[in-house]
């Protein structure tokens, strides 16, 4: 009666024995949905899949074999096998882990013929990414396997899944993935897989993966591409009206294709190894500059509301001023050039700039109050801010404020002539190509921008991102001058060589002195060329911003 009332407990009341015994006769495997594809704002594919073959194994099923026949099916060393079989064991001796990744359609076919002497293994079949374009990495992004730490962040994941990593493929990662399914296979008791358990009736469809159309111009975004050849910098263009970004071009850049299959690992440390081109330094979000003379006619706007000028204000500039003594700004003008707003933004005149940021820090009470002021006007234009914008990566730049100069000067004794090179863009102020592109949609449309974003839609649906409509602080009467000035920059100023026939282009040009610390010593290196532009003039369909590193001056190559 005692042995009979044990069977019956464990045979029947005691469920643990039968989740064993189901371990052991059938094998649960994910079922990837195909990656979401990426198309361009025309609807042109830049992005599909390939598909991939991944060897794994389940450490509690594997039976001696042999190693070397392995090796040479498969194209892994030993050493790597063994490696890779102990890792597989330290993960989970139950669950499936990758052993060799990312084989051939041949390799998978030689397999096939052979797997039965390999107990324990089996091949999961998977796509990876096939980037139909050699350009645009910076904003597409690349996809690797997780590692530990994303193991622990996310326990969606399993080891060998595949993760976005940079660019749209991490922003819009669970947009792209789509969401597992499980297949469930019986096994016989060599633990051979014999087909679907109970003919796949407890079986999970995954989640089809969603499709997402950029706001990328892949035409544009490649013409710009191959304008930054053997050059160093960053291209940012976007539609004003919509905060749709057409193009955003780093330069030194690589081909994504590069970080996809069995070599990505050894690309990619080759391409991070690269300490001079730096190709995976996105420079159009990431790298930080003096804005230069681009930021003279946003100086011009916060004095106009300020009330520090107004259109008909005129400075008389002598090739310069002197603003303290042994002091001296240097100018292109003439001497004697008498100067009123609308001239001075298309001659870039740095006297008439320098006396009025004077002036409009000089308005409050104390030169801190005037930063502070100068400050707040600069941000509602975007600068000193992430932005927003949909990507993973970025830099705030940098707006100084009167606690940075007091650190700065060890105190509070510093004046507006300590900081007069803020007013021609040579001073403490930092931006990144994508904040000048945003700024100046800011002028063109003539008081506000929206939130700069690079998805347009996903799965034909509008992007789920909050676009806000940022207002500047500077009312629009203000920008008729300012941007009438920015034309004539064009048509007859300092960037007349960006002159395009039949068109209404508006735009600054910049040149950008470059110091750094050699051997203990400030040395000047050759100047940073920098360019900001929109048009039509009425409205406006495009605002760019261009910065060329070394690039000599504003219209030697960041204009043209």
């Amino acid at each position: 009666g005692i042995f009979f009332i044990k069977l019956f407990s464990l045979q029947v009341l005691d469920k643990d024995y039968d989740k064993l015994s189901q371990n052991n006769a059938i094998l649960e495997l994910e079922d990837y949905p195909e990656r979401g594809f990426i198309f361009d704002r025309n609807g042109r594919i830049l992005v599909s899949n390939q598909p991939a073959y991944d060897i794994m194994i389940i450490p509690e099923n594997l039976s001696p074999f042999d190693t070397l026949s392995f090796c040479r099916l498969t194209g892994i060393s030993k050493n790597m096998l063994i490696l890779n079989l102990e890792s597989a064991r330290k993960y989970s001796k139950r669950l499936p882990s990758v052993v060799v990744n990312q084989i051939s359609k041949e390799t998978y076919a030689r397999l096939q013929e052979q797997m039965w002497k390999f107990q324990g293994f089996f091949i999961q079949k998977k796509s990876i990414r096939d980037y139909r374009v050699n350009f645009g990495a910076n904003i597409l992004g690349y996809v690797s396997e997780v590692n530990n730490e994303d193991l622990i962040e996310d326990k969606y994941y399993r080891q060998g899944d595949l993760i976005g990593r940079q660019g749209i493929e991490k922003s819009y990662e669970k947009e792209l993935r789509g969401k597992k399914g499980k297949k469930f296979l019986q096994k016989d008791r060599f633990t051979r897989i014999i087909g679907p358990y109970k003919n796949g009736k407890y079986d999970l469809k995954p989640s089809q993966a969603k499709n997402i159309n950029l706001t990328i111009d892949i035409e544009l975004q490649s013409y710009g591409e191959r304008l930054m050849k053997n050059k160093r910098g960053g291209i940012v263009a976007i539609e004003p009206e919509t905060g749709e970004v057409l193009a955003l071009v780093t330069a030194p850049s690589y081909n994504p294709n590069l970080l996809v299959g069995r070599s990505r690992s050894k690309n990619y440390k080759a391409l991070a190894n690269d300490t001079i081109s730096k190709p995976l330094f996105d420079r159009a979000l990431l790298a930080q500059y003096s804005p230069g003379s681009t930021l003279k006619p946003l100086n011009a706007l916060v004095a106009l509301q300020e009330k520090i000028i107004d259109n008909e204000t005129k400075h008389i500039c002598n090739k310069g001023f002197y603003y303290a003594k042994n002091a001296h700004m240097d100018c292109n003008c003439r001497y004697g050039s008498k100067n009123n707003l609308n001239r001075s933004i298309h001659k870039s005149c740095n006297t008439f700039f320098s006396k009025t940021y004077l002036n409009l820090i000089n308005k409050s009470k104390s030169a801190a109050k005037g930063v502070e002021t100068w400050k707040e006007y600069l941000e509602s234009f975007g600068l000193g801010n992430y932005l927003g914008y949909d990507l993973p990566i970025g830099r705030p730049g940098l707006i100084p404020n009167s606690e940075f100069y007091n650190v700065l000067y060890n105190g509070e004794n510093w004046g507006a002539t300590n900081i007069i090179s803020n007013a021609i863009g040579q001073g403490e102020v930092l931006a990144t190509p994508i904040q000048l592109a945003n700024l100046t949609s800011a002028i063109a449309n003539k008081g506000f921008y929206l939130t700069p974003h690079f998805v347009r839609t996903i799965d034909k649906e509008k992007t789920k991102i909050k676009l806000s409509r940022i207002n500047t602080k500077v009312e629009t009467d203000y920008f008729y001058n300012v941007i009438d000035g920015m034309h004539k920059v064009i048509e007859k100023g300092t960037a007349r060589i960006a002159k395009i026939k039949g068109l209404d282009l508006c735009g600054k040009t910049g040149t950008v002195e470059n110091f750094t610390i050699i051997k203990g010593k400030k040395t000047q290196l050759t100047d940073h060329s920098i360019f900001i532009a929109f048009a039509p003039k009425e409205n406006p369909k495009i605002a760019i911003a261009a910065f060329i590193e070394n690039g000599y001056w504003g219209s030697r190559w960041a204009a043209p």
